[in-house]
Order: C-alpha cells, then structure tokens, then sequence
C-alpha cells in the first residue's frame, strides 16, 4: 500500500467511524426537537475527522498539534453536556456526548494506523447505541443473586486464580493448587450457566442445553455438577440426566474433530472403534435435544436459587476429583503401565483430550497407528464407565435410573465397537 492510499485508509475509517455513530444518534432522534444534543451526522463524521487527523499528525511527530484536536473536540463535548445540565432539572443522558468522545477515541487509534482495532470498536459502539432499548430491558431482568453470583465469579477468576501457586506440592503426582482452583470454577461455572440456561428455557431444556455445551469443555465436569444437583432437586432428575447424557457423548465426536486436525489416519483407525458409539451418540442428542420435552417429575413452584455458583460444592467435588486422581496415580506406580492401552484406561478416567493428543503423536509411527486408535477408544470407554460411576455414587433419586440407562447404552456402544476387527485409512 502506498503512503498517499494508506493515509487515506486511516482518515477515511476515521470519518466513517464518525458517521456511523452520527447517523444512529440522528436517527434515534437525540439530534433534533426540543431535547436535542449538541451533535448529529455531520458533526459526528467532522468528529472523527479531526481525531483522524490528530493520530496521523502524532504518528509523524507533531504530538503537541494532534493534542489541541483531540482536546478541542473534547472540550466541545463536555461544553455540549454542561449547557444540556444547566437547561434541565432533570438528570441529563450522557450518552451522545459519551459517544463523540469513542468517536475521538477510534479516530485517533484509526489516524495512528490501527485501523481494524478502530473499525471493531465502531462496530461494537454502533450496536451498544442501536440496542439500547434490549439492553435496558436485559439489565432489569437481571435478579440480584445473579449480579451477585457474576461479581464473585470474576472475583474467583480475576483475583483469586492468578495469585494461587502452580505447584506440584507432595507425593503421587502432588497437589496443583492453581489447577485445582480451576476446576473449582469449571464446577462452580456449569453450575451457574445451568442457572442461567433454566431461567432463559425452562427447567426442562435448560440442563439439557447446558449439558450439551459443558460437554465441549468438560463432560466430567457436567456429570459430577449434575449429579450432586440432582440430590438437592430431585424434581429436575429427568432434565439433569438429559444433560449428564448429552455431556459425555460429546467427547466422541470431540475426539474425531481433534485427530482429524492433527492425524488424519488416526481418525481412520478410529472410525471402526467410533462407529457404533457416534451412532448411538448422535441418536442420544437427537433424542435428548430435539425429541422428547417431558414435563419435570414434580411440577411443584421450586423457591428462587440463592447460590447460582454452588461454590461450596464445587470446593467438595473439586477435593473427590483430587482424591481421584491421586488412586489414579498410585495405580500407575505401584503396578507400572503393562502397555500403552491400560496405560491409556488410567488416563482417559479423568482426561480424554490429554490422552487424544498423546496417542495422536504417537499415532504418526505407522506402526504404532492402530494401537494408538485402540489405546483412545479403551480411554473413551473408561472415560464413559467413570462417568457412570459417578451418576450412580454421587447422584441420587431417579436421577440415577436415568443417567444410568443412557450413560449405560453409550458404553454398550463402546464396547462393541472396541470389538470391531476393520481398519481404515484416511
């Protein structure tokens, strides 16, 4: 791009940024009648003109002349805002004067050369103006347990995480405390997306949705958050089945999508071990997610959640998944790894993806490509049978009839497919 053409891009976003954001004020109608602000299109596009013109000027070293611009427009701004104060009584809406000082702000960004950090900032102030009637209406839906639950989640993510050390600390593979904190928020997060799924869709599909998504992060998160739901609400025991089901047929497809990025012919190994549970699998969501919408075993008014996050419990399962993992741990010192596959059922208790990517390594060895196909199979088979362990152990009520006939079909699935002899090649 030639200098001449490139100055013209910057000015040129820089204007149009300005124009945007004038033409959704003027239409609005913040720009005319007895109310109106002090600019419409036209002073919004000369806005981010100037500004434009003020990042290009420091770009090239006249720092103090882009400075006058940007403080002059501004000074126009807050001048604007303080005669709109002074004619009314009333409290005044800053909004359009907030908005000239973005369109000084992206200009100026847009003028230095950044232009696609500007032109998304303009974008995101366009539509946080054009939305506003949605906004307002979502900010009053807004219950203060979730505003609660939402500040301490940040507080938990934002404050406490990075001050925690990483470790290991202690014998069998030690404790991790950074780690273990963030399965504290997996746990405590799925329970609060649940929270929010079931007031958006209902009790029926919220778990259901929720459970599918979780699944894409963790599905052992889902079971364990689900299971111990399900003793505290024993009416949502169908839903939270549903969604414990839906979570751990996930990984099956997980699996596939992830080796055929990295290994290709490893997804072709593993097509006659997946076959049967990625049929069973998707039959499982269809029916789950599309098919049946049952009413809740108890249709009973349920008192407002006051504790979206569950941290308590999240804290609990967070100390068993540990306690898990270090019998995981002395399994594997004591009695040694009699070969990559047992090796693999250890490690696809708690962790598929780890195993997929270290059998997708060691799958570009020809010959070790359908051991490899073999050793993520048995880990997605034991993967499945922990999951069901945990429905049945942690899980309480009906919840665990249910949990167990679906999590139950997709390791019948799994091992039959296990017992297939055929291999493919991608």
């Amino acid at each position: 791009m030639t200098p001449g053409i490139e100055i013209a891009a910057r000015l040129g976003v820089a204007a149009l940024a300005g124009l945007a954001i004038g033409v959704e004020r003027e239409r609005s109608g913040h720009a005319s009648g007895p109310g109106a602000r002090f600019a419409g299109a036209r002073t919004f596009l000369l806005l981010g003109l100037v500004s434009g013109f003020a990042g290009w000027l420091a770009d090239g070293g006249f720092v103090p002349l882009a400075v006058v611009l940007v403080a002059g427009g501004a000074g126009l701004a807050v001048a604007a805002y303080v005669m709109a104060a002074r004619r009314s009584h009333e409290a005044i809406d800053g909004t359009t004067e907030a908005a000239a000082l973005a369109v000084l702000a992206v200009g100026l960004v847009s003028g230095l050369g950044h232009i696609v950090p500007a032109s998304a900032a303009t974008a995101v102030v366009a539509l946080a103006l054009a939305e506003k009637g949605r906004i307002q209406r979502g900010i009053q839906r807004i219950e203060d347990e979730e505003l609660r639950a939402a500040f301490q989640f940040g507080v938990l993510a934002l404050v406490i995480l990075p001050l925690l050390p990483v470790g290991p600390y202690g014998p069998l593979g030690g404790v991790r405390p950074r780690e273990l904190w963030m399965w504290v928020l997996l746990f405590s997060g799925t329970s609060f997306a649940g929270y929010l799924a079931r007031r958006a869709v209902g009790d029926t599909r919220g778990y259901r949705v929720t459970g599918f998504l979780g699944g894409l992060v963790s599905s052992t998160v889902v079971a364990f958050a689900f299971s111990r739901q399900s003793r505290l609400e024993p009416r949502l025991a169908r839903p939270l089945a549903d969604g414990v089901v839906a979570a751990c047929t996930v990984p099956f497809f997980r699996v596939a999508a992830i080796t055929l990025v990295i290994n290709p012919a490893l997804t072709g190994a593993l097509v006659p071990f997946l076959a049967v549970p990625f049929l069973a699998g998707g039959a499982v969501l269809a029916y789950t997610l599309l098919g049946r919408h049952a009413p809740v075993d108890d249709e009973r008014p349920v008192a407002p959640e006051r504790n979206p996050l569950r941290l308590q419990s999240a804290i609990k399962m967070t100390a068993l998944f540990q306690v898990v993992l270090f019998i995981i741990a002395f399994v594997q010192q004591r009695f040694g790894a009699a070969g990559v596959v047992t090796t693999a059922a250890l490690v696809g208790l708690t962790d598929v993806d780890a195993l997929t990517l270290s059998m997708a390594k060691l799958g570009l060895q020809p010959d070790y490509l359908v051991t490899a196909a073999r050793a993520v199979a048995v880990g997605l088979l034991a993967n499945t049978a922990f999951k069901l362990a945990v429905a049945v152990s942690v899980g309480g009520g009906a919840f665990r009839r249910y949990a167990a006939a679906g999590l139950g079909l997709l390791l019948l699935a799994s091992a039959v497919g296990l017992a297939a002899p055929i291999h493919i090649r991608l």
